[in-house]
C-alpha cells in the first residue's frame, strides 16, 4: 500500500504539466487524510499553501475526476467534492485536470 507521500508525489506528477503555465491565480487539491497540493501557473508542489480556490476530496474522488470518470460538478453535487472559494474558479481549475 502506498505511503502518503508516494501518493501526493504521483498526484503531483501527474498534475504538475496540466497545471504549468495553465492556472490562474492559485488552487489547491486537499486529499483527505492524506495531504495537499498546491496549484499555480508554474505547475504543481507539495504544498498546504493559501489559495484562491481549494478543493477538498477522498484520493478515490480525485482519481475518478482526474481519469474523467467523475464530472466535478456532480461530484460537488453529491457532495464528494467540497469546494472553498469561487465556484466557478473551481470548474475552470477541474477543467484543466481532467483527463
Amino acid at each position: 500500500m502506498p505511503t502518503p507521500e508516494e501518493i501526493l508525489n504521483e498526484f503531483r506528477d501527474f498534475l504538475h504539466p496540466k497545471a504549468e503555465g495553465k492556472i490562474r491565480g492559485t488552487a489547491k487539491l486537499v486529499l483527505e487524510n492524506i495531504g495537499a497540493i498546491s496549484l499555480d501557473s508554474t505547475g504543481a508542489r507539495l504544498a498546504d499553501d493559501p489559495a484562491d480556490v481549494t478543493l477538498t476530496a477522498s484520493e478515490t474522488t480525485f482519481r475518478r475526476i482526474l481519469s474523467g470518470e467523475q464530472n466535478p460538478i456532480m461530484a460537488v453535487m453529491a457532495r464528494k467534492l467540497k469546494v472553498d472559494g469561487s465556484p466557478e474558479r473551481a470548474l475552470k481549475v477541474a477543467g484543466l485536470l481532467v483527463g
